[in-house]
């Protein structure tokens, strides 16, 4: 089995699985010589206003899972990449293969960004007007759900600048993800495309089901979960819908060149 993988699937397996145990034992090691590190913290994809930020990130993020003893999360993104990387990498060639793999990675990281902005962006403006007016009015009309993020006692009007910066600093470093989801979902929406009528056999569902519909259901699915936002739920969702929407565009780029079967 070692011996037919092709080369970038398999070094992309080996480097997943090298960073999440380096991710969970350095830590660890480093702390008894006195440093203090936390490798999600370095590489893990932050908000872009966050001052933990950085544009490597996009790239890193996506090969970091979430930590120990969480091995649901890397398992299966691996061994999705290790069903269907192999026969996209054999149709594609290594290099285009890697370059698809990582586009869908910093596509997905992009679109989580905008949803980061799209459901934050107003309430950071409302603090930064706060904390230039040196008034906490501007903060009145996101009262509900400051009151659901923050711990702060709900009396908007007691807080002054300091107090406001500190939560939006506090709320922008806390948003990170990690994952290689993102170009996970970007594969399977090539295996859909590229196979639509094969047929995939799957433990939760008794009966075959065509790779198309999969891929479409899996889609809806996570677009739902991603608009509906349930309580508790801290999986990227719409990270998932940018892999696949950034994997159609490639695609749809490749076949009006006429090179999305051939290897480059």
């Amino acid at each position: 089995m070692h011996r037919s993988l092709p080369p970038i699937v398999k070094n992309l397996l080996m480097i997943n699985v090298v960073m999440f145990f380096a991710a969970w034992m350095l830590p660890t090691v480093l702390l008894r010589w006195g440093i203090k590190l936390q490798v999600e913290d370095l590489l893990g994809m932050h908000y872009f206003a966050s001052s933990k930020f950085n544009l490597i990130q996009l790239i890193t993020y996506m090969f970091l899972h979430a930590p120990f003893p969480n091995f649901a999360h890397i398992f299966f993104n691996m061994f999705a990449l290790f069903m269907f990387g192999p026969i996209l990498e054999n149709i594609w060639g290594g290099k285009k293969f890697l370059f698809y793999y990582l586009l869908t990675g910093i596509g997905a990281g992009l679109v989580q960004q905008l949803a980061w902005y799209s459901d934050l962006g107003g309430l950071f403006a409302a603090m930064d007007n706060a904390i230039a007016l040196g008034s906490s009015d501007a903060l009145l009309p996101y009262a509900n759900e400051m009151s659901k993020i923050f711990v702060y006692g709900g009396n908007i009007s007691a807080l002054h600048s300091v107090d406001i910066l500190a939560m939006k600093t506090e709320l922008q470093n806390s948003l990170i993800t990690v994952g290689a989801s993102g170009s996970v979902f970007g594969l399977l929406l090539a295996f859909g495309w590229l196979f639509p009528e094969q047929r995939l056999y799957l433990m939760f569902i008794p009966v075959p089901i065509k790779a198309r519909w999969f891929v479409a259901g899996y889609a809806v699915v996570e677009l739902f979960l991603g608009v509906s936002n349930f309580s508790g739920d801290n999986i990227a969702h719409f990270a998932h819908i940018g892999g696949m929407l950034f994997g159609v565009i490639l695609i749809l780029y490749w076949k009006r060149k006429g090179v999305l079967y051939t290897r480059r």
